[in-house]
């Protein structure tokens, strides 16, 4: 494994002088995706419908292209899950990524071209290992296996032909012979769909082999780890793998993990983490420098031309919105996208804040929506509000107000959803209300439901019913009275929950 530890080595190097000269110049790298975009789908009925082939500048796409959203696309997507073709991009289209977050369905399918499997999420791939190898020029991460935590696959639910899954299920299906070699655990095992007979033939694989990396998600690569450690009898994974190097993660919010990876999980400076920024949609940003946590360098020639749209423009149904070139520094932006795999000025959902330019790194600031995906599940309000209507109307209960947020994993602590509601009228059975709530939620956010299957990831919800004028009372403290402020709904931290909790408005 030496000799190929050295060849991949000098294999990744190759590619910095290309990443070099997309740093330098980013605007001419996103033009030329943008021509190439245009011209692949000037033959298609969405290019057709906006006449591509005389479209000539970014400005002129702008005016005559909507910004969509998934529901504006998805009668098109329908289509080509039935099989049709050149409908948004012009190959044949056999993959569908699925993730959840939509408001008119439990799961929303995005298209992945071959074009995207190879010139954005290979390419991506390939890229985190140079710039992880430039980071660590004394690697020696070929040596061992790459352990890659990924889902499932699921036939095409409009069509026999194709199928549909995670987006890492989708990749690891498509690997090449030698992509195939240096993972583990088998093809066979990585994909399979019962999540917990997966989770302990992976523990029991993988915990005799010589892993050197890691590519997953913090919650699920958690819920592995602990399955390692219980097989094992071992105290922490460096017991497990000794000559473990790095972690590469990405989905989630990683700073309130970091502490129990690096005291707990892999207690040594000498492990190395690096986040990714990548989606169902596709891969955007890699972590260039590991001394910049949090920051990562956009990725800018993966056939994804890139819109950042000011966030007080979010709302409007003709949003202003920049190239690489015009955005600055320190300021919120919506993440806006046209793909090579027949995204079209779509709204992934994610805003961003740029940290430097040239390179143009950025952070994952949040959603466009108040969310939680403290473990990739995605709960949006719309979710929230179907889950909180079905429990009221079953028990009789009338809801004044209410926020949630996440509870987060630990030492021996799955982790939770938190929710602080305050009733104008209670539940007949609290019980009762609190059931129905997750199991709604559950029904509704295919996510969500994967992360509470069998308590693996997420345990039921927690759920605090505060006596009347709580929130009130802890709007006002805030200064935050009068119509326009709002009770925030859900949130990806415990900033509003400790508040709620920790002030003195609970008292009966």
């Amino acid at each position: 494994m030496a000799l190929l530890n050295t060849t991949l080595k000098w294999l990744l190097r190759r590619r910095l002088p290309r990443l070099e000269a997309m740093m330098a110049h980013p605007g001419a790298v996103q033009q030329r995706v943008f021509t190439q975009l245009l011209a692949r789908a000037r033959r298609t009925e969405w290019g057709k419908t906006y006449e591509y082939s005389s479209i000539r500048s970014v400005r002129e796409f702008q005016e005559r292209v909507p910004v969509s959203s998934y529901e504006d696309l998805f009668p098109y997507i329908e289509r080509m899950m039935r099989g049709e073709t050149n409908v948004l991009w012009s190959s044949p289209i056999h993959w569908f990524s699925k993730s959840s977050g939509t408001t008119n369905a439990r799961s929303k399918f995005i298209p992945v071209s071959q074009e995207s499997l190879d010139e954005c999420h290979f390419r991506g791939g390939k890229d985190m290992m140079a710039l992880y190898i430039a980071n660590n020029p004394d690697s020696q991460t070929f040596t061992g296996k790459g352990l890659s935590i990924g889902g499932s696959l699921h036939e095409n639910p409009y069509s026999k032909q194709g199928a549909a899954g995670d987006v890492s299920a989708v990749i690891m299906k498509n690997l090449p012979a030698w992509g195939q070699f240096i993972r583990t655990p088998p093809l066979e095992v990585a994909l399979m769909s019962e999540w917990e007979a997966k989770m302990e033939r992976m523990a029991e694989i993988t915990s005799q082999e010589n892993v050197t990396s890691i590519l997953g998600v913090p919650t699920w690569t958690l819920v592995l780890l602990e399955k390692i450690l219980a097989r094992t009898g071992k105290q922490n994974i460096l017991e497990v793998w000794p000559n473990f190097e790095v972690f590469i993660h990405g989905a989630v919010a990683f700073q309130p993990y970091r502490e129990l990876f690096q005291k707990q999980v892999f207690p040594s400076s000498n492990v190395r983490y690096l986040e990714v920024f990548n989606a169902s949609e596709g891969f955007f940003a890699i972590q260039d420098d590991i001394r910049r946590i949090g920051e990562m360098m956009v990725m800018l020639d993966y056939g994804i031309f890139y819109e950042f749209v000011p966030m007080d423009e979010v709302d409007s149904p003709h949003p202003r919105a920049l190239t690489i070139e015009e955005v600055e520094v320190d300021k919120n932006y919506a993440l806006v996208i046209s793909t090579n795999g027949g995204l079209w000025r779509y709204k992934v959902g994610d805003t961003v804040r740029f940290t430097s330019l040239y390179p143009h790194r950025l952070k994952v600031s949040g959603r466009t929506k108040h969310f939680i995906n403290a473990f990739g599940e995605e709960v949006i309000v719309e979710n929230a509000e179907a889950a909180i209507t079905k429990a009221c109307e079953a028990t009789g209960a009338i809801i004044a107000d209410y926020t949630a947020g996440p509870v987060y994993m630990g030492e021996g602590q799955h982790g939770r959803h938190e929710w602080v509601i305050e009733f104008s009228t209670p539940p007949d059975s609290q019980a009762r209300f609190n059931q129905l709530l997750d199991e709604t939620l559950r029904h509704v956010n295919s996510d969500y439901d994967a992360k509470r299957y069998n308590n693996m990831v997420l345990i039921e919800p927690l759920i605090h019913a505060v006596p009347r004028g709580t929130f009130y009372r802890w709007m006002t403290q805030r200064g935050k009275v009068g119509g326009q402020h709002k009770v925030p709904r859900l949130a990806n931290s415990r900033e509003y929950l400790d508040d709620i909790l920790g002030r003195e408005l609970l008292s009966y």
